[in-house]
């Protein structure tokens, strides 16, 4: 017998159930929001709205950086969350400014609930102001002069080991070679070569020689012998 009570009372149940549901999501939802804004404090505002109440979505705003408060309605960007459920979850890295002029960089993140209906957005909005001086100094501390060309005008490596690189790549290549595509035997020549001309006498001779040849620099000392 069908009982037009119990069909609303089963209704009622889940419109409760979606309800819990919906706020649980939304107090997890602060505690990222909470974390992410200490973490950056002074740098990058992090608001959670909560898109049930569109008049006054602002639920949480951590690191306040463009002078709104709880309760406050909601942005452009969440009704239209609202009013398309097909509107992207996530938009990520796109230019904002806060109401003084200051430029931001925003990510928005759409939270939805099981049945698939936004319930909420998490905002986070960096003041790029506050970097664009820094990226600007590090961008000068790194520029070179420009009327040089692309080659350098010097290396920054021991005079001496590059000459010993250019000397084993041309004996290695006189051998129809590269230097770690030499046989051993012809490795052991090319060191004993060496030896026998002094390169042996500089710095690091035996590392350069190693790396050149892809062996170890015990090796090296022993093709010395």
């Amino acid at each position: 017998m069908y009982r037009p009570e119990l069909e609303n009372l089963s209704s009622g149940s889940e419109a409760v159930s979606v309800g819990l549901e919906d706020e649980h999501l939304l107090r997890e939802a602060e505690k990222v929001a909470v974390a992410l804004g200490r973490m950056f404090p002074g740098l990058c505002e992090v608001v959670l709205h909560d898109l049930r109440d569109p008049e006054h979505a602002i639920r949480v705003i951590e690191n306040n950086l463009s002078g709104r408060a709880p309760g406050d309605p909601a942005t452009e960007l969440g009704l239209a969350r609202i009013a398309d459920p097909r509107y992207p979850d996530v938009l990520q890295n796109y230019p904002n400014r806060f109401p003084d002029g200051r430029p931001a960089k925003s990510t928005s993140i759409g939270i939805r609930n099981s049945a698939g209906e936004y319930i909420a957005a998490l905002c986070l909005n960096l003041d790029v102001s506050v970097l664009s001086p820094v990226a600007l100094a590090l961008a000068n501390l790194v520029a070179t002069g420009t009327e040089h060309g692309a080659e350098p005008l010097e290396t920054l490596r021991d005079r001496r080991a590059r000459e010993l690189r250019g000397t084993v790549e041309e004996l290695a290549a006189r051998r129809g070679a590269t230097p770690r595509s030499l046989s051993r035997d012809a490795k052991r020549e090319l060191v004993r070569q060496l030896h026998g001309e002094g390169w042996f006498d500089s710095r690091d001779a035996a590392r350069t020689i190693a790396d050149l040849l892809g062996v170890s620099r015990a090796t090296v000392y022993n093709y010395t012998k």
